[in-house]
């Protein structure tokens, strides 16, 4: 049988973690299912009874959202509109089983391109605290999902928590997500959506995009195109060549390339149509 640890505090578990690859469990909800073997290969580190780890805590800098935070724990807390969209996510993730002990943190780490939780956290302009025995580092979220099952973790690192600036916390939010069904579904496409309004035009946009690129992608092009558009406008600003021209779909039994692009295009403009609709 592999060891199991199970240590108190973060000082112990990043010293394990220095000593020996181990496997990290919080959730667990990914962990398991990719598990092929009937037990999982070398020690086990469970972050589980570390204090401080889990919650929402809203600072001078922001808000900080703990690593072992669950996408329940993000639903009952107290947000900014800025954070609808993540609740929306938070809502599309799984089944309430899933919801209840798979984290947030976990979703990033797991970097799958059809992650509910990236595009949200892209539009909140999110970024990852990682800490070793060594050190912490920041990276902003873009920086942190490299790739399809890939992230900048370095050995010995683990993600702490995820950190959103204050200033993202203004404006309103939507999350929409098209799937071959209602729940328990992996996303053809998604679109997050946060739109800062001033004298009923856009003052600031944070469009993303997600399960149509190997990693979520920001629409910096349309972000800039919607600035100074009245509300009435914004859904019909959308260029469709625009938004194609930020995705790299995929073909899958889940949909083909043009037609993820496509749906992509036509989320983003109810999206944004949905924030309009609510500002005004």
């Amino acid at each position: 049988m592999p060891a199991y640890f199970r240590p108190d505090n973060l000082n112990e578990a990043l010293a394990l973690l220095a000593e020996e690859p181990v496997t990290l469990a919080a959730g667990c909800t990914d962990l398991f299912p990719a598990t092929e073997a009937k037990a999982l290969n070398g020690p086990v580190l469970d972050l589980t009874a570390i204090d401080g780890l889990r919650g929402v805590v809203r600072g001078s800098e922001g808000w900080r959202i703990g690593t072992l935070t669950t996408w329940s724990d993000l639903c009952k807390t107290d947000l900014p509109a800025a954070f609808d969209m993540l609740k929306q996510a938070a809502r599309e993730v799984g089944s309430w089983q899933i919801q209840n002990a798979g984290t947030v943190a976990g979703n990033l780490c797991n970097a799958s391109p059809a992650a509910d939780g990236v595009p949200p956290l892209l539009a909140l302009d999110a970024r990852v605290e990682l800490q070793s025995a060594k050190g912490t580092r920041v990276l902003p979220l873009g920086s942190f999902v490299t790739g399809v099952r890939k992230t900048a973790l370095q050995p010995g690192e683990m993600v702490t928590a995820i950190l959103i600036p204050a200033a993202a916390g203004a404006g309103i939010s939507r999350f929409r997500k098209l799937g071959a069904r209602r729940y328990l579904v992996i996303s053809i496409a998604m679109v997050a959506g946060r739109l800062v309004v001033e004298d009923g035009k856009i003052g600031e946009a944070a469009i993303s995009v997600g399960s149509c690129s190997p990693v979520a992608v920001r629409l910096r092009e349309v972000e800039n195109q919607l600035l100074g558009c009245r509300l009435a406008d914004v859904a019909a600003t959308v260029d469709a060549d625009m938004v194609a021209r930020a995705l790299s779909p995929i073909d899958d039994v889940r949909g083909d390339a043009a037609y993820r692009t496509t749906a992509a295009v036509e989320l983003v403009r109810r999206t944004l149509a949905d924030l309009a609709g609510e500002a005004s």
